[in-house]
């Protein structure tokens, strides 16, 4: 079972992310960020990755160190449930379109982290949430999982539109990614021998 549980706990924030690979994308999501819990949501639903994240934060100073340690502890269970990632596709990439916005990801499960992020908002805010953070999260999560990330905005005009695409096409390219490749037969993605 591709499964992973990991919890971080720091002065300033308390994770725990439970996650199933082989999921149905269903998710219960609590971080006391309104937002953020809509794109994890989002993020579960459409890789079809079965996602729980418990977590606590000091939200009276702002929500950057809770979406930050998210990003790191999902990005730390990911890596955790690929295992040495024999038999998955590796690659995955997906343009998606949502009302206004279009959004570019492609994504290897390299093990080398790189975050390439092209996606600008017209706003600094979504409701409450910092927009700034969105890209926060996702280098957290490229950098603890090892995933070369590539993410571009090529239209949009709504922020909330904007966030929801990027969350959406990462979900979809790492559907993809992670799912296992029934030519592969367990063989490890790379000539290398190891990822």
């Amino acid at each position: 079972m591709r499964t992973a549980t990991i919890t971080r706990k720091t002065a300033e924030t308390e994770v725990t992310v439970t996650l199933n690979l082989d999921g149905s994308g269903a998710y219960a999501n609590a971080t006391g960020v309104g937002f953020f819990d809509h794109m994890l949501d989002q993020l579960a639903r459409h890789s079809l990755i079965d996602l729980t994240i418990a977590a606590r934060g000091d939200l009276h100073i702002d929500d950057h160190h809770t979406v930050e340690d998210v990003g790191i502890t999902l990005g730390q269970a990911l890596a955790a449930a690929l295992g040495d990632k024999r038999g998955i596709r590796r690659y995955g990439a997906f343009l998606l379109a949502m009302d206004d916005a279009q959004i570019r990801c492609a994504l290897d499960l390299s093990g080398r982290p790189y975050l390439v992020w092209n996606v600008d908002f017209p706003t600094a805010s979504i409701g409450r949430f910092d927009t700034e953070l969105v890209r926060e999260f996702f280098q957290a999560l490229s950098t603890h999982a090892g995933i070369t990330l590539h993410v571009d905005r090529l239209h949009g005009i709504n922020s909330h539109h904007i966030a929801e695409a990027a969350f959406k096409s990462v979900a979809r390219a790492l559907r993809e990614a992670v799912e296992p490749d029934p030519r592969m037969a367990g063989a490890l993605p790379s000539t290398k021998g190891a990822l």
